[in-house]
């Protein structure tokens, strides 16, 4: 479970701060986050840099980024395309974390965030 969460942080660390913000960042290591506090410390980080990346595209979530080449392939994207990918992609594994903390015989907070 903890190296899906780091792998989710890693995400925005790698499509916000990489690729979109241009930062030289080093990704955050699995090993080190030991504990849940750790993990907390870790995704305030992460928050602060989606803060970040809405403040600085507030005015301008459809304009047309720099081209990447991945995998052989062009792509042009846009703010919210890559917000949107990095927020699905997160959720995606959120739902293998309440899975797996299942599957070892633990109720999962309620994630339902409407109610």
């Amino acid at each position: 479970m903890r190296n899906l969460l780091v792998h989710i942080g890693n995400t925005y660390e790698g499509w916000l701060a990489r690729r979109v913000l241009a930062r030289n960042i080093n990704f955050t290591p699995y090993e080190s986050l030991s504990s849940v506090t750790a993990c907390r410390t870790f995704f305030a980080g992460i928050d602060l840099l989606v803060e970040e990346f809405l403040t600085i595209f507030e005015d301008d979530y459809y304009r047309t980024l720099a081209p990447l080449v991945i995998n052989d392939q062009t792509i042009t994207f846009t703010p919210l395309k890559v917000f949107m990918h990095v927020i699905t992609h997160e959720f995606h594994h959120k739902g293998q974390i309440l899975s797996i903390s299942r599957l070892l015989g633990y109720t999962p907070v309620d994630t339902d965030v409407l109610r």
